[in-house]
């Protein structure tokens, strides 16, 4: 009896308060992911899904999925007052239609599928398998951000940090609920501690009703079109059309589109070394269940201060006797003599006229290795960053941003003797890094 009453009040009292929930604080929505649990409930019961009397059951278990949704976002939604609507709402909601907390929860609803006919348009239709669908009009838009590596390597972070590192050897670019990215990083001279990345994988998992978990490896002279299986999307699945693969420049540049989570991802291969660039949405990049068990994370957390090349440092170490320079982990590669500074900047210059971070990037890749294939991979980086970036007016960084400990000076040391034509070319080179 109570069940039915409170089915039956569902019209009346549900979408109001449903309403409220995801109109209200629009401009709430990062790192707190309250909102994706709203549209995924509002996915799962509106339109033809409305409850009726006799879905009761089925209604608790999309509230029960919704809690759920609740409390795994619960850590970044301190103060949210959208988050405590929520809850108070999910609450009221359990109450009218006499739902226990203890019981089966079920995945949001996906909409009918079309007849047969165009599979690219069966396969993606889903909601749940094209992020950007899934938000409601009234909520705010998803927030992208961007993340790149290039070079000797350079790390752009998704919070627009620019640093520049060694990472010899394999590294985590990514990991989160949704994908995992890896990458190797190898000398790119015998001895010098300056590396580039010469492999690089990806694991998207396994999700929902849109794609079977699918593997992507890339390496040096290997930049193949499909998954690790030979497949080009996402398996068999109905949304499986909503991870796609597409060779832009055969052998060079491959692009993957994963819609079911609002991510873009641009492979290249330049010269004899791969970059990186991804845009992903911000819920996507917190997408983690324990944030403080989360292990070191590159594109998020920047590279670790023993993997950072402190030119400041560098600055300090040629300014005079005494100066303090920076520990042997940190400092700049030993530049090769064979590449002038005049015409490392000339053909910089070239490819990258404003004098910003991937123009001084460009200049220390040419210094450092002396192969003329980093120009390129400094300009298609910046340009990965205008076709991905949701900022366009944080398209170039002038400012680099290597974190120091907290009162904490650069560790002293005592260089050794050093050629001079070395310490000439770095007295050279520092206007432009300093």
């Amino acid at each position: 009896m109570g069940m039915g009453r409170g089915a039956g009040r569902s019209a009346l009292g549900f979408w109001p308060t449903l309403a409220f929930l995801l109109c209200s604080f629009p401009a709430a929505i990062s790192p707190c992911k309250i909102l994706k649990c709203n549209s995924e409930f509002w996915s799962a019961t509106s339109g033809s899904h409305a409850p009726a009397a006799d879905d009761a059951p089925e209604f608790c278990a999309a509230l029960r999925t919704y809690a759920l949704c609740t409390r795994r976002t619960a850590r970044t939604c301190r103060g949210d007052l959208a988050y405590h609507s929520a809850v108070h709402g999910i609450e009221d909601l359990m109450s009218q239609h006499n739902c226990s907390k203890d019981g089966p929860t079920s995945q949001p609803r996906l909409r009918t599928l079309p007849p047969a006919g165009d599979s690219q348009e069966r396969s993606d239709s889903p909601e749940i398998c094209h992020y950007e669908k899934s938000f409601h009009k009234h909520t705010a838009a998803p927030n992208y951000t961007h993340c790149g590596l290039f070079g000797d390597p350079h790390l752009r972070t998704f919070t627009d940090r620019f640093q520049t590192c060694k990472v010899q050897g394999a590294w985590p670019l990514i990991d989160n609920d949704y994908l995992n990215v890896q990458v190797t990083n190898t000398p790119v001279l015998p001895g010098s501690a300056a590396t580039a990345t010469s492999k690089l994988t990806i694991i998207f998992k396994n999700f929902q009703e849109c794609v079977d978990q699918k593997v992507y490896q890339a390496e040096t002279d290997e930049l193949p079109a499909a998954f690790a299986d030979g497949s080009k999307n996402g398996g068999d699945k109905h949304g499986a059309n909503s991870l796609k693969i597409t060779e832009k420049v055969s052998g060079q540049h491959v692009e993957i589109q994963a819609k079911y989570i609002g991510t873009t991802i641009v492979v290249r291969q330049v010269g004899r070394y791969l970059t990186f660039a991804v845009r992903m949405p911000e819920e996507v990049v917190n997408a983690v269940e324990d944030r403080d068990s989360q292990g070191l994370y590159l594109c998020l957390r920047g590279c670790p201060l023993n993997q950072q090349i402190d030119f400041q440092a560098v600055r300090s170490q040629v300014e005079g006797p005494g100066a303090h320079g920076p520990a042997a982990t940190s400092q700049a590669p030993e530049a090769p003599e064979t590449f002038p500074y005049e015409t490392a900047v000339a053909k910089c210059k070239e490819k990258l006229p404003v004098e910003d971070l991937y123009y001084q990037a460009c200049v220390f890749d040419l210094l450092t290795t002396g192969d003329v294939n980093f120009t390129l991979a400094a300009y298609y980086a910046l340009e990965d960053v205008k076709m991905l970036h949701s900022n366009q007016d944080k398209l170039h960084l002038y400012e680099r941003t290597r974190e120091l400990p907290r009162g904490v000076a650069a560790a002293a040391w005592s260089p050794g003797p050093r050629p001079i034509l070395s310490l000439l070319l770095l007295l050279t080179l520092l206007p432009v890094f300093c």
